[in-house]
């Protein structure tokens, strides 16, 4: 089995997964920051959907080079949101069946404002700056919506709301 036969399930997972969180976020609330330090819900929304498109990047080029000048992906509604997510998703699935491991281990660069930020095998920029990067901003957004009232199913087992709904059920 290849490489990217080993972590398209998994992605997949991740991204459904994903999807079913970025369909709550609520339209209107896009300014809505829990601290002063904190992204707005809508910025961490959008860059929560636009994380699958780095897996594109990874596997296109040899290395990114950041400037600090570009433009944050910034949606207006959750339909913009969920567009961008599922044209990101398509992308990156179609450019991992065509990774074969021989360019899954090829070494890819991110560049910041002129340095290296890191350099490492393409199998790892898609295990950690793509999916564990993608759950980590999901489970913040998670916590936003918690703190919004907005009710959201399980990610790896029933959440809260999907308990309330089976113990309703169980009476």
């Amino acid at each position: 089995m290849s490489i990217a036969q080993m972590l398209s399930p998994e992605s997949d997972h991740e991204m459904a997964n994903t999807r079913k969180l970025l369909e709550r976020v609520p339209d209107g609330k896009f300014g809505y920051k829990p601290h002063e330090k904190s992204m707005t819900l809508g910025r961490l929304a959008a860059h929560t959907a636009e994380i699958p498109s780095y897996a594109t990047a990874t596997l296109r080029f040899e290395k990114l080079d950041i400037t600090g000048q570009e433009k944050p992906f910034a949606p207006a509604t959750r339909k913009e949101i969920l567009e961008a997510f599922d044209k990101y998703v398509v992308e990156a699935r179609e450019s991992l069946t065509k990774a074969t491991d021989e360019d899954l281990a090829r070494i890819w660069t991110l560049n910041y404002k002129g340095q290296q930020a890191f350099s490492m095998p393409r199998a790892a920029v898609l295990r950690s700056m793509v999916m564990s990067h993608l759950v980590h901003h999901r489970a913040q957004l998670g916590v936003y919506l918690r703190m919004n009232n907005v009710e959201f199913p399980g990610m790896y087992g029933p959440s809260a709301n999907d308990m309330k709904m089976f113990n309703a059920q169980s009476v």
